[in-house]
């Protein structure tokens, strides 16, 4: 059904890197989920009304909701899609992560209405009405909503939407909710227990911690949150692989949205290189990094210095101090400028995030035992986040 669907109004569709084609995605999951919600609203409220039955009802509700959660997403899709603007230089795409938290809001405030109405049933209990028209409703509901779940799910995929993917979550909310209904229904009719209002209770709660789950996805990359390791893994070796790159570090990725990264990388070359051929081979990588990857990449060019003796035993000395200190501290851009009476060392020293309040420590242990080796030694040591120097990706292997 899906495979047909995407034939049928999706022109192009296995392109999901072009913005008109995720847009088109978008458009597609969201008057699906219109059609199907109002369909499933209208159905459950006369069955809830005639039976009296404060979940279905509240379920109904809970579908409507979901109706309205799709025509974000619908809205969402076409405002990311516009083209960047002198305001909005890198796009609009963030856009759909705020389409993502609007829906994950919507699933909060069902979830709290849904709790009061059934804390109130809790308190008031009353018989419900069954029939089997009744159970056929909720089964088919049921059974839409899991085909809606998967639906959003593989189209979520397949475009790497934060937004499908809480509507998805929803979908299958939906499942655990009607099918709570029904069981609810059940008992009732077979024991004369009145749990209806448990039942919606237990809802309720799951419906307000997948919400805030929901919520916590969406929030996370609009606030920044550490890029996927796999791309970042990805774009080192992409780098790595020039035979004239030494190394990397302070690589940074920056999302605007989804299918719209931008990253910043230092590359180590050997000093002796020729500057225009190594302009050329850093041009050659971002391009290359942006046609595989679809990432903007900005390369910074970090010349070294390889056949200085004396540099290159000071800069072994000070990675042997540092791992003896810590085995997770490292460095970059290691530089030396002798003088008459001292040689000062002058190097960026990572250090992980539990480490960095140790920062004034650190340096001066490390000072101390430099100069415990040689008193002509003084340092000017820069703190960095190894957030930014994975030392996996930092060096050829």
């Amino acid at each position: 059904m899906t495979k047909l669907l995407l034939r049928t109004f999706i022109k192009n569709h296995q392109n999901t890197d072009d913005p008109g084609v995720r847009m088109q995605y978008g458009r597609l999951a969201g008057w699906v989920g219109i059609c199907c919600n109002v369909l499933l609203c209208a159905g459950k409220l006369i069955v809830g009304t005639l039976s009296g039955s404060v979940s279905i009802t509240a379920d109904a509700v809970n579908n409507l909701s979901d109706a309205s959660s799709s025509v974000v997403t619908l809205i969402g899709f076409k405002m990311a899609a516009k083209p960047a603007d002198d305001e909005h230089p890198f796009g609009h795409d963030r856009i759909e992560y705020l389409s993502g938290l609007i829906v994950a809001a919507l699933i909060l405030i069902i979830g709290v209405e849904l709790v009061k109405s059934s804390v109130t049933k809790i308190l008031h209990p009353a018989a419900i009405e069954f029939s089997p028209v009744i159970a056929g409703v909720l089964v088919c509901s049921i059974l839409v909503k899991l085909w809606m779940m998967f639906f959003n799910r593989r189209l979520g995929g397949m475009i790497h939407s934060g937004t499908l993917e809480a509507t998805s979550a929803d979908s299958r909310n939906d499942v655990i909710t009607t099918s709570a209904v029904l069981v609810a229904c059940l008992v009732g009719q077979r024991t004369g227990l009145k749990i209806d209002g448990y039942a919606g209770l237990a809802v309720a709660l799951f419906i307000l911690y997948s919400g805030i789950g929901i919520a916590k996805n969406t929030i996370d990359p609009l606030l920044g949150e550490a890029p996927d390791e796999e791309l970042v893994h990805t774009i080192a070796s992409e780098v790595l692989a020039h035979d004239k790159v030494l190394g990397i570090h302070d690589l940074i990725v920056h999302d605007y949205g989804p299918g719209r990264r931008f990253a910043s990388v230092h590359v180590e070359m050997d000093s002796r290189e020729d500057v225009l051929e190594g302009h050329e081979i850093i041009d050659d990588i971002e391009h290359e990094v942006k046609r595989k990857l679809n990432v903007e990449l900005v390369i910074h060019y970090d010349p070294i210095v390889t056949d200085d003796k004396e540099l290159n035993e000071a800069k072994a000395l000070v990675l042997r101090t540092l791992r003896e200190i810590n085995p997770e501290l490292a460095i970059h851009d290691f530089r030396m400028v002798r003088g008459k009476g001292h040689t000062n060392l002058i190097f960026d020293m990572v250090v992980p995030h539990e480490l960095e309040r140790r920062e004034p420590e650190l340096k001066k242990l490390v000072t101390e035992r430099l100069q415990a080796v040689d008193r002509r030694y003084r340092t000017v040591i820069t703190l960095d986040l190894e957030a930014f120097n994975d030392p996996h990706t930092r060096t050829k292997k």
